[in-house]
């Protein structure tokens, strides 16, 4: 069986982007591709994500952000590419972490934490995750104030102006092996440590 990829195109995400004076002008490209559920196991997700190395007018490609509907992690590998997880915690934010991982890198992302997949890039990024299957992402929180709290653009990391305060970006190394036991992955395990 065949998994057909869920397509972000640019006017999905126009919220979270950055170049506006771009924007106006672009056309309706396939941004990312989102292959849901390609494995599962003890109630987890397997899924593939690919990026392609574009340019989104000064910003480089990146996914549309979420976070969850529930306080649980994710955790992905990245398979070919580079590419930069961006998170940040609270309303208002309290505290925003960039990964920068390459192929092989692990990087998990915390309960709590609303995150960004960025291409860094002009290669394709193609990553694989693993998230509980139950819980539901939510963009709502992200797209009303037009994006996370960074932008990473031909300039470098650019506030994002629609956040009152924004504390100084924090940068983490990814993991370079994948925990055995994912079940910290799953609601009501949120507790344990992800580390």
């Amino acid at each position: 069986m065949e998994i057909k990829p869920d397509i972000r195109h640019l006017y999905d995400m126009k919220d979270v982007i950055y170049d506006k004076k771009w924007l106006k002008t672009a056309e309706n490209l396939e941004l990312y591709y989102m292959y849901r559920g390609i494995k599962r196991k003890n109630g987890l997700r397997y899924d593939i994500t690919v990026i392609p190395g574009i340019m989104l007018g000064q910003e480089y490609n990146k996914t549309k952000g979420h976070e969850h509907m529930k306080p649980v992690g994710e955790i992905y590998k990245v398979l070919k590419g580079q590419s930069i997880y961006l998170m940040q915690k609270g309303n208002p934010v309290e505290d925003v972490i960039a990964v920068k991982a390459k192929k092989g890198d692990i990087v998990i992302i915390p309960p709590l934490y609303s995150h960004v997949t960025i291409n860094p890039s002009k290669q394709e990024l193609k990553m694989a995750n693993w998230m509980d299957e139950t819980v539901k992402s939510n963009y709502k929180p992200l797209m009303k104030k037009k994006g996370a709290c960074y932008f990473y653009t031909k300039k470098g990391w650019i506030k994002n102006k629609n956040y009152k305060k924004i504390p100084k970006l924090r940068f983490k190394k990814p993991r370079k092996t994948m925990p055995k036991d994912l079940s910290f992955l799953k609601a009501g395990m949120a507790e344990q440590q992800t580390r």
